[in-house]
């Protein structure tokens, strides 16, 4: 029988590992819990849960919606689980950690095709294997991994600008431009004017910030680099005016003058629905970023497709190394899954898991290997991952705008959702009966 590894018994490690077994490969399911825990698990569990009960949206017309409606038709294993120990959460689907964490292993250790074994891994094993160990990758496994694929290629933080839908951008309010006409008019900019520029600092410097866990303050340093745009707002009302928000080289064509302020945005993919607000890593909660910077004209009514973090999290630089199927192309026995991979969220971890285990499985059986159309959420990510637009590649979770745009022009977000989904849904399907057919 044909025989493959699986290190790591998070959220993409189980997928890979379920993926495999339902195939007909046996697989060895390496876990360090219990003998040894990183800085955020406690539980000796599979799929542990760490900072949230929730898989956001259910319903199909949402990102992380039609994520899971994909996967459960690719087969997943946490899905079901997951909708199996739902708790009451509006249109959310969220689970009981506990009951979940217990489902997933009993299913996984019951599975006759896969063998648990307990105990960290400490060099990559022969043959076949799937390299699934999370953000908080053990500091032996972590040097294995830096001497398979070179140091330069692999993060430890994570340290990221929002990024925005483009079709949320009031275009009314901002001008495209580059510093001193240099090059292409690459850039968004979105203009400030004294008044509006110094409620907006005040603001930023006042707001509630994320709180580091302890083992990330030690190494809080780190981020001295890309200094959080917040630090710059303490700083002064000038530091961001002679930072990532310097007027100079821009004129506004609708004013014909220098703006007091500028916010620049830079494209984050090629088809040009996404950007990047430049310079703001910054390490604010969630909502304080959705208050604070829809104050930047132009982002009033913004779609946050990602939003900015400063934290431990351990990546790999994946366009430069990966295929489509997260196999490493200079040792293709070699896969990653999981948030290493540059996919960021637990649904999208467990995505990125099925897909590597599936793509293995069909490899080790001499199969075609299944190519995920682009326009659905699973095969932009997997896209996104292996073919990143952006040469500072940051990780990303399931949001509409990875998605190519629909040919015909739809205005509301509701019907534009709708509609992408729809299709989604319809080009996974005829993929997948064209494979078993």
């Amino acid at each position: 029988m044909k025989q493959a590894a699986v290190i790591g018994a998070g959220f993409a490690g189980c997928e890979a590992a379920w993926a495999l077994a339902q195939s007909g490969i046996a697989v060895t399911l390496y876990e360090m819990k219990p003998q040894k825990f990183s800085p955020a698990h406690h539980s000796p569990g599979f799929a542990e849960l760490i900072c949230s009960n929730s898989f956001k949206a259910a319903r199909v017309e949402s990102a992380a919606g039609l994520l899971k409606a994909e996967m459960e038709r690719l087969g997943s294993l946490l899905v079901p689980c997951a909708k199996a120990t739902a708790v009451a959460a509006g249109g959310a689907l969220a689970v009981d950690r506990d009951r979940f964490s217990a489902l997933v292993t009993e299913k996984i250790r019951s599975h006759p095709l896969i063998t648990v074994v307990e105990g960290e891994v400490t060099a990559i094993p022969e043959g076949e294997v799937i390299i699934a160990t999370g953000p908080l990758t053990s500091p032996a496994f972590s040097q294995a991994i830096q001497r398979l694929i070179s140091a330069e290629y692999l993060s430890f933080f994570d340290a990221a600008a929002p990024i925005v839908e483009a079709s949320s951008i009031d275009m009314e309010k901002v001008f495209f431009a580059a510093r001193y006409g240099r090059g292409e008019d690459d850039y968004i900019n979105c203009p400030f004017d004294k008044e509006g520029y110094e409620r907006f600092a005040a603001e930023l410097a006042g707001a509630e910030s994320v709180e580091l866990k302890e083992f990330e303050k030690q190494d809080f340093k780190v981020y001295e680099g890309c200094m959080p745009i917040e630090v710059m707002a303490r700083r002064g009302g000038d530091t961001m005016r002679f930072g990532p928000l310097k007027p100079v080289g821009l004129r506004d064509p609708k004013t014909g003058h220098r703006p007091w302020a500028a916010v620049q945005l830079r494209r984050e993919n090629a088809e040009g629905t996404l950007y990047n607000i430049v310079g703001f890593q910054t390490n604010l909660k969630f909502s304080e970023q959705k208050r604070i910077f829809s104050m930047i004209p132009g982002l009033e009514n913004a779609v946050f497709a990602r939003y900015g973090v400063m934290h431990r999290n351990t990546f790999m630089n994946s366009p430069q190394l990966l295929d489509c199927h997260f196999s490493l192309r200079k040792e293709p026995r070699i896969f990653f899954a999981g948030q290493m991979t540059g996919v960021e969220g637990y649904m999208e971890s467990a995505a990125s898991g099925l897909i590597a285990g599936i793509a293995l499985a069909r490899r080790m059986q001499g199969l075609p290997p299944l190519i995920l159309p682009e326009t659905t959420m699973t095969g932009a990510l997997s896209r996104y991952v292996s073919a990143a637009y952006t040469q500072d590649f940051q990780p990303m979770g399931s949001n509409m705008g990875i998605l190519p745009p629909l040919p015909e022009k739809i205005k509301g977000k509701t019907e534009r959702y709708a509609a992408l989904a729809q299709r989604a849904l319809a080009d996974l399907e005829r993929i997948l009966e064209d494979l078993e057919a």
